[in-house]
């Protein structure tokens, strides 16, 4: 059986290599390499006219929405924060539609750090702009537990209490429309999201690349496949 096609957005960022200083679709290595020892095959997704997104999901078999830039505000109707960072807007609309291609088209979804907030947003929800403790130092992942909610998604894929690698300075504020919490950290931030079955959609606030445990990955491709049969 073919392996499952999973799409990764990118971002776009300027960036330098060999003799070349240009904009650049960019994407940790890390993605592929988790999408690989999952199962899947990785296809990156960079930021593209908004009108596209449905053509592309029709041809995944499921998606990540990766980490990167803070939401725009504007996008959940808030003022900027002065800790907020800048505007990634053609991530943003891109992304937004990617989702909702994948909603409408009952497409396997996993966000991640970004991608959970995006999803949030895309619902309806809103976002905290800044809190504290759930980084290491600049550049540096920091790492905490994890407490999944039992009877969840992200429960029966991860059981136990798990320690992950994060990043992030904003979380779920108001949560996004018929959106569950299946996990927090020991401070109560909200560390995932899912919509109920037959949805495949979980959305995880760590950075799973970054670490060894597949099982939030490897729960996304078998779906996948489980879809395309």
């Amino acid at each position: 059986m073919p392996k499952p096609l999973i799409g990764v957005t990118t971002y776009l960022e300027q960036a330098r290599w060999g003799v070349w200083d240009l904009p650049a679709a960019l994407l940790p290595a890390g993605y592929p390499r988790l999408v690989r020892e999952s199962g899947g095959l990785a296809a990156l997704l960079p930021p593209d006219e908004p009108d596209a997104a449905a053509e592309v999901v029709s041809r995944l078999d499921g998606l990540v929405i990766a980490g990167g830039a803070d939401v725009e505000p504007v996008r959940y109707g808030a003022a900027p924060d002065p800790r907020t960072g800048p505007p990634a807007r053609e991530r943003d609309a891109w992304e937004l539609a990617l989702i909702e291609a994948a909603l409408a088209a009952g497409t396997p979804l996993l966000g991640i750090c970004r991608g959970l907030q995006l999803l949030n947003v895309a619902l309806g929800g809103t976002l905290v702009q800044h809190l504290d403790g759930h980084t290491g130092a600049v550049g540096v992942m920091g790492r905490h537990p994890v407490v999944p909610v039992p009877g969840t998604r992200y429960a029966a894929l991860v059981p136990e209490t798990a320690s992950v690698p994060t990043y992030h300075h904003q979380c779920v504020d108001i949560l996004g429309k018929n959106l569950t919490v299946s996990a927090h950290a020991p401070d109560g931030t909200v560390e995932a999201v899912e919509l109920p079955s037959p949805a495949w959609v979980l959305a995880v606030q760590w950075h799973p690349e970054m670490g060894e445990d597949t099982r939030v990955m490897r729960g996304l491709v078998a779906a996948a496949r489980e879809r395309t049969g």
